[in-house]
């Protein structure tokens, strides 16, 4: 294709990816679900580079899905299989952080950097950049944006798009949208950057943005605690919450769920803090901007008085921060340790805070009915009412069969979730897997709303076909 010879030349050779081995790793997603082969894979490494060839592409009649670490869980940054002719747009070489102002709280950088280096950066000026998940060593700032990444940090600083100033966006005509200003107010008209914050690249791609820091934390307390019930969880909340500290972090776990982590990641170094005897458990972190801060006693105080109301029946504090970290461990190395124990059906739902116990009540038995030989397991983070609720196929059951056998489990419980003014769609975005839940559980109007915003600015159809709209 003489266009993709120009990219070619425009980008270098080794960044306009068309052989059958180089374009794979980019036609499959991590879980291994969604497959589709794109005619090629373009690599640029500045934002003209991406308008471009986004150009090029829109004279081609090519559509773009825009990719960045590709830690997705639901196909997103995967070309549709069956789909129309598409390449991959990948950000990875877009990686440079362009600017950081510590009096400012701000940071400046491409779609391609890598979220723990943005971390880094921030840290190298006494600040701190709070989002934070298991993927952080491979997510990338523009998938992080365009899904609007949530992670355990969430109760706190909110998700992605909170702790966005300003992007510069690629639209699908080429021409490029520069709103980096890092001002804390501007009322100046539509707040355009929220159209591409969570819009999983169906609008424009996100080149950059500047992103908001917070004060460095400079004390951290974390204690990992027995509770017998999702109440007592909540109620225990409700107590750290108001114990005059800051709550960075809030993970209830159920009890198989570490059995799962005892069996499979205890032979890689992770050590279980507490005798698993209770069927829930929490993870609670506490921080300071302050070394003076008197957290250790502010969570001890805490938590005496959650035991002696019943919320709580066992403690362990992180003595260091090599205990801190195996704590994290336990929550973040779940999802690829639970991948041992067999095919599971899973989700990622929200509902308001209070409603997480309500939620779990009627999940259980709702599933248990309709599948009993499937096993419960529920983590998440209670704290902000993002429960991922999952159901494990009995032993020695394979992926495909289970899949079918258990279809409609997913919509159990987000059916449930809805119900209880929650959403079927907390964290992972939409991609390609839940576009089915965007038909059944969307209202409407906002679906009628967000066709127009696609047909005004990508009317053609090119950035990310059949993701997210149903």
């Amino acid at each position: 294709m003489e266009m993709l010879d120009d990219l070619a030349a425009t980008l270098g050779a080794r960044n306009c990816l068309t052989s059958a081995d180089d374009v794979a790793p980019y036609a499959i997603d991590w879980r291994g679900a969604w497959r589709g082969t794109p005619r090629a894979v373009l690599k640029p490494a500045s934002t003209e580079e991406v308008a471009a060839a986004v150009r090029a592409c829109a004279a081609e009649g090519l559509a773009i899905v825009p990719a960045g670490g590709r830690t997705s869980l639901c196909g997103g940054a995967v070309v549709q299989e069956n789909g129309p002719p598409a390449v991959v747009m990948s950000l990875e070489r877009m990686n440079r952080i362009r600017d950081v102002d510590a009096r400012d709280f701000s940071l400046v950088a491409e779609a391609g950097c890598i979220i723990q280096n943005v971390q880094q950066a921030a840290a190298a000026v006494d600040r701190l950049f709070p989002l934070s998940w298991g993927a952080q060593g491979s997510a990338m700032v523009g998938g992080a944006l365009s899904t609007n990444a949530g992670g355990i940090r969430t109760l706190r600083w909110g998700n992605a798009r909170d702790l966005v100033l300003g992007l510069e966006v690629v639209l699908p005509d080429g021409r490029v949208l520069n709103d980096l200003r890092r001002v804390r107010k501007d009322n100046s008209g539509y707040a355009l950057r929220h159209l591409f914050l969570g819009g999983e690249g169906t609008l424009g791609i996100i080149t950059a943005a500047a992103l908001r820091l917070v004060p460095a934390l400079k004390r951290v307390e974390t204690a990992f605690v027995a509770v017998p019930s999702p109440e007592a969880a909540l109620n225990l909340l409700s107590r750290v919450m108001g114990s005059g500290a800051e709550v960075i972090a809030f993970e209830l776990i159920i009890r198989r769920c570490m059995e799962t982590v005892e069996r499979h990641g205890t032979p890689n170094g992770i050590r279980i803090p507490l005798p698993l005897e209770s069927p829930w458990y929490v993870m609670v972190e506490l921080a300071a901007a302050h070394t003076a801060v008197p957290l250790r006693e502010m969570l001890e105080d805490t938590l005496a008085t959650a035991m002696e109301a019943g919320e709580a029946t066992d403690a362990a504090f992180a003595e260091t921060e090599s205990q801190r970290a195996n704590f994290w461990r336990i929550r973040e190395d779940y999802p690829d340790l639970a991948r041992r124990e067999g095919p599971a059906i899973s989700t990622d739902t929200s509902v308001p805070v209070s409603a997480v116990p309500e939620f779990l009540a009627r999940v259980a038995p709702a599933l248990a009915r309709r599948w009993p030989e499937g096993q419960l397991l529920a983590l998440g983070h209670a704290g902000d009412g993002n429960i991922h609720v999952s159901l494990l196929a009995p032993p020695g059951m394979e992926r495909g069969d289970w899949n079918a056998r258990a279809r409609g489990a997913e919509e159990v419980v987000n059916a449930i979730a809805v119900e209880l003014g929650g959403s079927f769609s907390a964290e992972h975005g939409i991609g390609q897997s839940k576009r089915h839940a965007m038909a059944t559980h969307k209202d409407p109007v906002a679906l009628d709303v967000m066709r127009a915003v696609k047909n005004a600015i990508d009317p053609r159809g090119m950035m990310n076909p059949g993701k997210m709209l149903p």
